[in-house]
C-alpha cells in the first residue's frame, strides 16, 4: 500500500516511517510542511494520507486542509489525521463529503501497533475510523437531536466501537455480548435513526456519523 506521511516532528516522523514499513506499507513520501503535504499528494496519489493536522509555516490547519484539497481533485482519497486535540470542527470537515475513507485519531490514545495499522487499512478499504473521543463529543453537541435522544445509553455505545472501525465481534467481546445481541442494538439504532440496516459496516458508520455531523 502506497503513503504518503505528513508529521513536522523529525523524530515521530521517522518512528511512523520505520513503524509503517515493518507492517507493510511503502511510504512513497513524507512531509514536514502544509506545501510540501499539497506537493506530494498531488504527485503520488497515494493509497493512504496520514497527516498531522497542525503543521508549518502557520502551525493551525494546513495538514486537514491539504487533505479537504486532494479529496476534492480526487474524491474519497483515503486519509487518516493524526491530531492531539479534539476539535468537532475537522471532523465535521473530513466527514462532509459523505464519500468515506477517512479517520481521525489523536496521537496519545494510539497505543496498539496492530490497531492502529488496522484502523489504517480500513480507511484504506473506504471505511471510517474515529477515535470515541471525537465521537462523544459529536454526541453531545448533537444531544438534543430528537432521533439522538432515543438512543439508550447501550446503543451509544455501539455507535462508538462502530465508529473505531470495530467489527460486530469485536464490539461484542468488548461489552461481554453475543454478535447477535450486537447486531440487534445496531439494527435497534439504525432504525431510531432513520438509517436503513446494512450488512455493509464501512457504509453503515459513515451513515451514522454523517447523521451526527449534521449541525
Amino acid at each position: 500500500m502506497r503513503l504518503v506521511l505528513a508529521e513536522d516532528q523529525f523524530l515521530l516522523r521517522e518512528g511512523l516511517t520505520r513503524l509503517l514499513e515493518l507492517n507493510g506499507f511503502d511510504v512513497v513520501s513524507t512531509a514536514s510542511t502544509g506545501p510540501e503535504l499539497v506537493r506530494a499528494l498531488s504527485e503520488h496519489r497515494p493509497d493512504m494520507a496520514l497527516v498531522d493536522i497542525r503543521m508549518p509555516p502557520t502551525h493551525t490547519d494546513e495538514g486537514l486542509q491539504a487533505v479537504l484539497k486532494a479529496r476534492r481533485e480526487r474524491p474519497g482519497q483515503p486519509s487518516v489525521i493524526l491530531s492531539q486535540y479534539v476539535n468537532q470542527l475537522y471532523a465535521q470537515e473530513l466527514l462532509a463529503d459523505g464519500d468515506g475513507g477517512v479517520g481521525y485519531l489523536l496521537k496519545d490514545r494510539v497505543f496498539d501497533t496492530a490497531q492502529f495499522v488496522s484502523a489504517l487499512r480500513q480507511v484504506a478499504a473506504g471505511g471510517t475510523v474515529m477515535d470515541p473521543n471525537v465521537v462523544s463529543r459529536m454526541l453531545s453537541h448533537n444531544s438534543q437531536d430528537e432521533k439522538l435522544s432515543r438512543l439508550t445509553e447501550r446503543e451509544r455505545e455501539v455507535l462508538g466501537y462502530m465508529a473505531e472501525g470495530r467489527s460486530n465481534a469485536a464490539i461484542g467481546a468488548a461489552l461481554v455480548v453475543t454478535e447477535k445481541a450486537v447486531a440487534n442494538h445496531i439494527n435497534s439504532m439504525l432504525a431510531k435513526l432513520n438509517l436503513p440496516p446494512s450488512k455493509d459496516d464501512n457504509r453503515r458508520v459513515m451513515a451514522v456519523l454523517t447523521y451526527l455531523n449534521r449541525a
